[in-house]
């Protein structure tokens, strides 16, 4: 299996090589060169499985000879052994034809946890085997982050650097990253919003000779690793609804565009995936793109749902290399366009993204009104990001065909926006009850990337 930049000009990889190198070295993304088929029956077979041996069939075939059976059902089984939920990814329905896919119940209550577990065990796999030591630096709007420390912290082998907006996360998002007191482990909060810190990290990897230095890795979902483990529950929902027998479609509250990539990865695998919903809120550059053709980028506005407050979505360009014939030439062209402030989607590249995609957003008085219908009609409490896949979704339904919506993170992270909406405050798990009693540690960074290569010099454990 070879990996192939976005941009064309960086070296052929394959699937280890891929996952700890992150962001390709011309600044492009990495791709499988071709993605791996299903057949109805493979589809079918998957049904009843547990969660690990449905992600061992969906994920192996991605990674060539890179990692045995043998470890990736061992990476499987650590990364899944502290979920809530038996299930790993559970469905409840809310209404006929619509149902929740509840992906929280990670240790860190976010969908983010399914791709970061499993990413660290590989990690450790393969550091293991070479005796390397790398520096992670991830940017976060709130989640990755968490997920992250969660996964590499106390590594010997492994420091842990995490940028995010400060004062543009939740406090439950930020103390699951500020609490910790491993050594490895730093939070960093940058002055400005998420799309300034995701520039930084790009800024990072883009310095070839600090990236060889400090042996710099990336865990965001420009990482190829990070999609590829979300495609697992597109599969295992769907079927559990009757495909490959019949057509599901699927409604994702989105930001940086990685965990809908991933129901594009398992579409083109063969899943038979009707639409792909992209649901926004008032940050809604993907809807309007992907509407008009056109993507400009404008100024953020803070939202009740912070980890979709992002105007530049790293993960569309994965769909557009594939949307323009995976000519990177064109991909180079855009991106350049970008930097400028935005570019025009070609008409047949829009067509071809069309046919895959369709969108929605929410506002932020109709995700309190969706928190509450929800809570009112089923009972269930949703997030608000959760609460704008549900509104779009609604407005997506289709006759005789399922909708399953995202739900990407617990109430209990935006405690505040649901006690708006509800007059309730949901509490944490068990396991995290104690987070607010705990101190805090974080070192406020100016949006400068000398400043960063400063300080993670400085920090890291040599």
């Amino acid at each position: 299996m070879r990996y192939i930049s976005t941009r064309g000009e960086a070296p052929v990889l394959n699937f280890e090589q891929a996952m700890l190198t992150g962001l390709a070295r011309d600044g492009g993304l990495y791709l499988p060169e071709t993605i791996p088929q299903f057949s109805t029956g493979e589809i079918a077979a998957l049904e009843s499985l547990p969660y690990g041996e449905a992600a061992l069939r969906i994920i192996k075939p991605f990674l060539g000879e890179s990692f045995s059976d043998d470890e990736l059902t061992k990476a499987l089984d650590a990364a899944y052994a502290d979920f809530g939920h038996v299930a790993r990814a559970p469905l409840r329905q809310l209404a006929p034809g619509h149902h929740l896919l509840e992906l929280f119940h990670g240790p860190t209550l976010a969908f983010k946890d399914f791709a970061m577990q499993l990413i660290g065990q590989l990690f450790q796999i393969a550091l293991k085997r070479s005796g390397q030591r790398i520096t992670i630096v991830g940017a976060t709007s709130g989640d990755t982050g968490s997920a992250a420390i969660e996964a590499f912290r106390g590594l010997d082998n492994v420091d842990v650097f995490i940028l995010f907006p400060h004062g543009r996360v939740s406090e439950v998002q930020r103390r699951q990253m500020t609490t910790p007191d491993d050594a490895n482990v730093h939070a960093l909060a940058l002055d400005g919003h998420f799309d300034d810190c995701q520039a930084r990290l790009k800024d990072l990897f883009n310095d070839h000779d600090f990236r060889d230095q400090v042996g710099l890795a990336g865990v965001n979902s420009i990482n190829w690793a990070r999609v590829l483990a979300q495609v697992v529950y597109y599969f295992t929902a769907a079927v559990s609804l009757g495909a490959p027998g019949r057509v599901v479609d699927f409604t994702v509250p989105t930001g940086n565009f990685g965990d809908i990539l991933a129901g594009l990865v398992a579409k083109r695998m063969g899943l038979p995936i009707g639409q792909l919903v992209v649901a926004t809120n008032q940050n809604d550059i993907l809807h309007r793109a992907l509407t008009s053709g056109e993507y400009r980028v404008g100024e953020v506005e803070p939202s009740i749902s912070p980890s979709m407050d992002i105007q530049v979505s790293s993960n569309f360009e994965r769909a557009l290399f594939w949307a323009y014939d995976s000519d990177p030439a064109a991909i180079r062209q855009i991106m350049a366009e970008l930097k400028a402030g935005g570019f025009s989607i070609s008409q047949g590249a829009l067509q071809a993204l069309q046919e895959d995609f369709m969108s929605g957003r929410a506002s932020e008085t109709e995700t309190l009104d969706m928190i509450r219908t929800i809570r009112d009609e089923t009972g269930e409490i949703l997030c608000p990001h959760s609460a704008v896949g549900v509104k779009v979704a609604r407005e997506k339904l289709r006759d005789g065909v399922p909708m399953i919506t995202l739900a990407t993170a617990h109430p209990a992270k935006f405690p505040d926006a649901v006690e708006t909406a509800i007059g309730i405050r949901p509490d944490l798990p068990p396991h995290m009850q104690g987070l607010f009693d705990k101190a805090e540690r974080q070192t406020r960074v100016e949006n400068d990337v000398e400043a960063l290569k400063s300080l993670i010099l400085e920090r890291r454990m040599a």
